[in-house]
Parts: C-alpha cells; structure tokens; sequence
C-alpha cells in the first residue's frame, strides 16, 4: 500500500461524514431527557432595564423556568481574549444595564424548543433607555490610543522623519479609506448543549479553543477546571467567531445545573450578531509617496477602529502594512473609538483584511499618479529587510507570486488608462493587489501511540474548523511513521487531550504537526534501540516550543492561555506567508451593475502539507476577498445603533453564479527556518489584498475611485 506523505494530494478523511450528514455537531449530541432553551436578547442599545413580566411566558405549557440576572446565580465575567483572557467580552451576561443591542436579557428553558420560544417571545421587558453612539461620526464617542490596550503596551512602529520626507516628496498620495462592520454568519448556528454529572461538567460547543473555553469556563462559574470538558469534533464554521467563549455558555451551565436535566440552546441567526464577535468597522488615512521612479519615501497609515463601551479590542494591522515595502521614513497611530455595540473580534485575517485593503488601494492610487505599472511599482519596492528594526524576511516570494499570476492572468494585455477596455455595454476592469499573512505558531503538545499491527493514534486538543486538521495531522504521522494515512487515528477537539493552541492565526497546522512529528520522532528513537513489542504498543508525548516562545509557555497552554507568536513579534527575523491576488471586474455603462467573472491569485507558503485542502482555503479566501469588496455589510441604524440585516436574505454573500472563474497558483517554498517542518499558515491569505484588488479594478474599469466597503451600484451611478 502507497504511503502518504507531506505533499501529496490527499482527501478529507472526515468528508464523508460530513457530505452523508454523520458528522456530529454541538447540537447534534443525543442526549437522555434534554430540556431546550432559547434567549431574549435586549431591543435597546443602551440604557438599563426596568421591569419582567414574566407571567405570560411562564403559562406557555411545557415551561420549565425563566431564568434572568434575578435567578441565575453568580457568574464572573472574564477577561476578553485580546488580553489573553478567554471571553470575547467583559460585558457581564444577564444584567440590568444594556450596553448594545441584542444583549442577552433572558434564557427560558422549556420540555420543548416550540415552548420554549414562544415563552422568550411572550417575556414583556421595560426600558429606560437612553440615546446611543452608533458609530463614526456619532455623539457621545469616547477614544483611546490603541497601543496602550496592549499588555505590555506596543509602541506605533516607526522610523524615520516621516513629515520631513513627505513634504518633499515629488509625488504624494493623501487619502482616506473605510470598511464596513461585518459578522460571521457559520452555517452551524451557535450551539451550546451542557449536561451535569454531580459536579461535572460536560459541554458540546463548536470552539476553536477547547482548552481556553474549559478554563475560562471555569473563572465563570467558580470551579476547578478539572471539573469541566469540553468537546468539539466538528464545527460548521468559525473563522474567528468560536475563538472566544460567549457569555451564553455560562448561562446554560447554570441553568442546567438548576434544572438537573441537560439544556440545548440553538442561538437563532438575528441574535448571534448580537451575541457573538464580528469584523470591527474601520476607517483609514493613509499617505504614501515616492520619487519618480516610484522609490518609496514615506508612508504613514491611521487607522480608527470601533469597539464596545467597556472593552479595548483592537484590530490594529499597521504591524503588517509599515512593513510590507521598502521605506525610509514610516509613522503610524491606531485609535480606538468606544460605541453602545458589542465587542468586536477575530475575523478570518482580522487585521490585515481591513488595513492591507487601504494600503494596497492607496499604492494603486499612487502607481496612477506615477503612470507606472501597479507590479512594477511594488517591484521597485521589494525587500527581503522589513524597514522598521530591519529584520530579515526568512522568505519571501512576493515578486515571483506577481509574476506568475500576471502571466496566468493575461495582465500584459491590460490598458493602462481607466474605462480603456470594453466589451458592449461593459466595461472592463483590471486590478491586482499584493497579499500577506505573518506566520505564527504557538506551542503545542501531542501525543502517538503504535500498534504492532502498525496503526498509529494520534492525540491532540487542537480544532476541525473546516481547516482540515483531521487530515493534516493524519498525512504527519503516516510520513513520519511511514504509514498509509488509513492507518492513522487522529482524536482532536476535546479538552481533555493534550492541549493544543486556539486554532487562530493560521497557527495550527504549523503548531500541532510540528508536536507530532516530535513525537513520531521519539517513536522511531524507541524502535531503534528495541522491536516493537509482540503485544501492547509504543506510545510518545511530546512538547513543541517554537522558535521565540519560551518553555514555560507550555504550562500556560495547560492553564488554556494560548502563546501565538513569530510573525513581526520576533527579534531576530520576519516570518510571513506571501501572495499576488489579480481579478477583472466588469461594470455595466448604463446600469452600473458589477460583475467579478475572472480571479486569480499565487501563493507562496512554504511546505504544503495538504495540496488538496490548501487550493480549497485559498479559493474560499479568494471570494471572501471579492464578497468584503463587494458584497458584506452589516447595516447599523445609526439613531439606535442596532442592526438591520441580521438575516442571510439582506447580509450578502457572493453565490455561485458571482464568480464565474478563479485560479489558484501554488509556488514552491522552502523555508526550513519558520520550524522544522517548513509549514507556513495558509488558510487567512488569499482573502488579505483581494478587496483591493477588486476596488483597483472598478477604478480602471470606470475612473471612478470609490475608497470604502463595499462597493455598490449607488457608488458609481453617474459617473
């Protein structure tokens, strides 16, 4: 039988039983005797609560108890999991005072869903409410330097005379640029089923943290750790959603607790943009300019982020953007801007989708003033040295993804002047952006054992987000044991395995299958100094500290607190991921309508583990990339800062019929100083830059340069 091996073209070992619908989700879990719960979420966003009636819903049949700040028992409210905390917000659940719209008010569990959503609609809640800020440019707006939410506090990279440089630059680029609030929509609705034995506690949630939602449970509700699991084979979608623990999770808890059944809670669509995190609106200034030849002389990039009242979540990605080209002289400031609305958080490449979208539009504008090419003016710019301390990149294949999309894509035929090409009544539009993802790892534990029958298990808390990490992990052992990937058992999410990183960052397959090659390793140690034994087996843990870490990060990860490093963090070098995302639009002349049916981008990220998995990431990237152009906005009503779209019938997304044709280029990469394995992070870059693409190419489709997210028909009727 034909070993697998790293590299090779592998199926999902886990497909079949999620296309045949086996596959077992949070709320999928049978479970003797269940009560189910549903919430009644806040219709104010700012104010305080006055009175419940709750007699009406506790005469719907089949009621168990309505369960409210009065009754529920004590719960603390965490840390938020951007100061390593695990909650994704301080907001305490179940209070008086309403701090955003679609705040959690009440649970009411009941024998039956039926029952228990009718009670939650029967609940009768009094308001006092009072005017809420919304957002940009709203009253009532405090704000803080985004640096300083930092533990310890990051200064704003710079370097250089920024102000100096730019005054006297030949040619200058002064533009502000902004993106919409955006909110996961997982086709998993957000489950949460937990179900008590004495004093032990097990729940099934989709997480991207097991060992961070078990700890940080346990703060919660003021018990050991030891006294809690939690368990999360599959999840149907997170991209940063399930990074972080909901305060629904301790309410269900103790209401399960309370009611000595276990309790099902299924979160509806509208209540989790009101429950759970989502993409932080921002707004951007960036000045960026260059001598004649296109040399870069300075660039600055501001940035404004929006967060809730209490909590300082930043999104921040001038890390990224101030060292992606060669310049001298680069300043930089993030401020944040508290507003009544929940807590942002991680969203799949969170800061490098808004602040790289700015930048990559702001050099297009620049290679226009310029009459250059767009490539060759990121050519002129390359550096294997990013400019801030002047670390070396330990690769970087930017210039070589450029080209090689540009040939697939035709870009030699392009005209240089905007609405130049056309075809009937469209016109057509070229645009290319550059991409980016740092690479990070966290340690990492595991654990191997082989069989004499030559069948290996595989043991590791890390998370099936629909990343692949079944397989990933699988085609790991089976080259370092030189098995047949059918041969190997890989038992991932659950938090009473060897615990492994939250799976964010692009951080896991890097970090999980650098720990079990370590153990593999240990395995063939054994195996050269005794056979395998006729009857039992060969088992190994091991511990996987990446380069910059430090050991006793190891024990912080048996606590849940995840250690993400490497990227732009460390102090010897740069680690990135890199890529050249190209893609034609085309616009109708009379009705404005927008049309993408061509994309393509090149990727260069080292050792591809999966080849298979990994053209599918970085096509799903590709049209996240097209859909935050183009599609995705959640609507805020700015006098009462709630949401309006909180369905998938008004929150678009791009469908089939969107995107006619995408191209995915894969580049050969070693790079064998990131870890041993040479793995770079792949799932978060190919949607970085594909917005800027996409509005690159409604410039030289139309002339017209609409300069935020998304871009509609409204924006370019008349031009």
């Amino acid at each position: 039988m034909t070993t697998t091996r790293i590299g090779m073209p592998t199926p999902r070992i886990d497909g079949r039983l999620k296309v045949t619908g086996s596959a077992r989700y949070a709320a999928d879990q049978p479970t003797p005797n269940p009560a189910y719960g549903w919430l009644h979420v806040s219709r104010i966003a700012r104010g305080r609560i006055v009175a419940i009636d709750e007699r009406a819903a506790r005469a719907v049949p089949g009621v168990l108890e309505v369960f409210t700040w009065r009754n529920i028992g004590a719960i603390q409210p965490g840390d938020i999991q951007s100061q390593k905390g695990f909650m994704g917000t301080s907001i305490a659940p179940m209070q008086p005072r309403i701090f955003h719209d679609g705040q959690i008010v009440a649970l009411v569990a009941a024998d039956t869903p039926e029952a228990a959503r009718e009670a939650a609609q029967r609940l009768v809640v009094r308001y006092a409410e009072d005017a809420p800020s919304a957002g940009f440019g709203s009253a009532g707006l405090t704000s803080g330097p985004a640096h300083k939410s930092a533990e310890p506090p990051e200064p704003d990279p710079q370097v250089g005379n920024f102000d100096g440089a730019f005054a006297r630059a030949a040619v200058a680029v002064d533009q502000h640029y902004a993106t919409s609030t955006q909110h996961h929509n997982p086709i998993e609705l957000f489950s949460t089923l937990c179900a008590w034995s004495a004093d032990r506690l097990t729940v099934w949630e989709g997480s991207q943290n097991v060992s961070g939602y078990k700890h940080g449970l346990a703060q919660q509700l003021g018990i050991a750790p030891e006294q809690i699991q939690v368990i999360s084979p599959f999840v149907g979608g997170a991209f940063g959603s399930r990074g972080s623990l909901t305060q629904r999770t301790a309410i269900v808890a103790l209401a399960a607790r309370r009611l000595g059944r276990p309790l099902k809670l299924e979160v509806t669509r509208a209540q989790g943009f009101g429950i759970a995190t989502y993409r932080a609106e921002t707004r951007h200034r960036v000045r960026v300019a260059a001598t004649p030849a296109g040399k870069l002389v300075a660039l600055s990039h501001e940035g404004e982020e929006i967060s809730s009242r209490p909590d300082d979540y930043k999104v921040s990605g001038i890390e990224t953007t101030t060292r992606l080209y060669a310049c001298p002289n680069v300043a930089s400031k993030v401020t944040i801007l508290h507003a009544d609305r929940n807590t942002p958080g991680f969203m799949r490449s969170p800061p490098e989708t808004p602040y790289l979208y700015a930048l990559e539009c702001a050099v297009d504008e620049l290679a226009w003033r310029l009459k250059m090419d767009p490539i060759e003016l990121r050519r002129a710019n390359d550096t294997m040295r990013e400019p801030i301390k002047g670390l070396p990149y330990t690769s970087r294949q930017l210039m070589p993804c450029f080209d090689a999309a540009a040939r697939a894509f035709g870009w030699s035929r392009r005209g240089a002047e905007p609405r130049s090409m056309r075809d009937g009544d469209w016109l057509i539009g070229w645009g290319c952006a550059s991409s980016i993802y740092p690479t990070q790892m966290a340690p990492a534990t595991a654990r191997v054992r082989l069989t004499p029958q030559g069948r290996a298990t595989v043991q590791t808390g890390t998370h099936e987000i629909g990343n692949g990490a079944y397989t990933a992990i699988a085609i790991t052992a089976a080259d370092q044991l030189g098995l047949a990937v059918e041969n190997v058992e890989v038992l991932i999410g659950d938090s009473e395995l060897p615990p492994a990183p939250v799976a964010g960052g692009s951080n896991s397959t890097a970090s999980v299958c650098n720990a079990v090659a370590k153990a593999c390793e240990e395995i063939r140690r054994k195996l050269g100094k005794q056979p395998l034994p006729t009857h039992g087996a060969i088992e190994a843990y091991a511990e996987n500290v990446p380069h910059g870490a430090k050991p006793e990060q190891v024990a912080a990860l048996y606590k849940g607190v995840s250690s993400i490093g490497g990227g732009f963090r460390l102090k010897d070098r740069v680690q990135a991921a890199f890529g050249a995302s190209f893609v034609e639009v085309r616009v109708h002349a009379r009705t404005c309508e927008i049309r993408t049916p061509r994309i393509v981008g090149a990727y260069a990220f080292g050792q591809v583990v999966n080849p298979k998995a990994a053209e599918s990431q970085l096509m799903g990237g590709q049209i996240w990339g097209v859909s935050c152009a183009l599609h995705e906005a959640t609507d805020v009503d700015r006098g009462s800062a709630r949401y309006v779209n909180t369905n998938l019938a008004d929150y678009l997304i791009p469908v089939n019929a969107d995107i006619e044709q995408h191209q995915v280029i894969i580049l050969p990469e070693s790079d064998r100083q990131v870890n041993p394995l040479g793995i770079k992070g792949v799932g978060e870059l190919a949607n970085v830059g594909m917005n800027a693409a996409v509005a690159n190419a409604v410039f030289h489709a139309t002339g017209v340069r609409v300069r935020h997210m998304p871009i509609r028909v409204e924006d370019l009727l008349g031009s």
